[in-house]
């Protein structure tokens, strides 16, 4: 199997309108989301921490649209940290959310006492057109080792976006075996910080980051190989920042 590796991995330097998310929602409202926290645990509490937070996500995420999964935070500057991330859902859903029969006493008795901060909650969009994840079939654990990499747009080049997009996506579908990706627009803005964007590759073992990838011959045979400068100057023009992380599934505070 062909995986994505780190070379590609930068390569894929996409990135939407930062803000645009709310406005470019499809017009028949049919989009995938999720909704994900970023959790410091207290590492003296961690065997507590992970019992209670079973128990809570058997008993009230264990179905869509809430459905919970934990990842461990392996690389970056949040290394050690934890993602809680419930979905696919649509913002109707949270209207409906767990909250009441003991959800909101529990999280708050249960799983905060072991929390030393719970840090940035975000939604994120899936666009479907652009990702390539045909082959993934919704199983929770089913490729427990996820490449993300949060983009910044470069003020005012926001244009620059669409046909770069475009342009990628087109050539990782172009490519041989089974290159699990896809993008996903953060839906609203937060500043500074960022994190307009985030690309996420999906793989099955750590070894698969080792492969070589075919990118660059898939990019020449889709767009002619006289077009790749041009290509990878709109990247580094279009974005100012660029960082990774490495999330591992953790099967047992999913609530399996």
């Amino acid at each position: 199997m062909k995986k994505l590796n780190f070379y590609l991995l930068w390569v894929l330097s996409i990135a939407l309108i930062p803000g645009y998310g709310l406005m470019a929602q499809e017009e028949n409202n049919d989009y995938v989301m999720y909704e994900s926290i970023i959790l410091t645990p207290n590492t003296t509490k961690l065997k507590v921490l992970g019992e209670n937070m079973q128990k809570h996500n058997q008993k009230y995420h264990s179905t869509a649209p809430y459905s919970a999964n934990v990842y461990n935070i392996s690389t970056g500057a949040n290394a050690g940290k934890m993602i809680w991330m419930m979905g696919p859902m649509k913002f109707a859903d949270l209207d409906k959310r767990p909250a009441e029969g003991g959800h909101d006493e529990d999280w708050r008795d249960n799983i905060m006492p072991y929390i030393n901060e719970m840090g940035t909650a975000e939604y994120w969009k899936a666009d479907s057109k652009l990702s390539n994840l045909s082959m993934m079939d919704g199983t929770p654990g089913q490729y427990p080792i996820i490449y993300v990499r949060y983009w910044d747009v470069e003020k005012g080049q926001g244009h620059n976006v669409d046909k770069f997009l475009e342009t990628v996506s087109s050539t990782i579908k172009n490519m041989p075996g089974d290159n699990t990706w896809g993008v996903y627009d953060n839906q609203f803005r937060q500043g500074e910080a960022g994190r307009h964007l985030a690309t996420v590759s999906f793989h099955k073992k750590w070894a698969e980051l080792d492969e070589p990838n075919k990118f660059r011959e898939s990019y020449n045979e889709m767009h002619g190989e006289n077009t790749w400068d041009a290509f990878i100057k709109n990247n580094q023009m279009t974005f100012s920042n660029s960082w990774d992380e490495i999330w591992v599934y953790n099967k047992k505070l999913s609530g399996e």
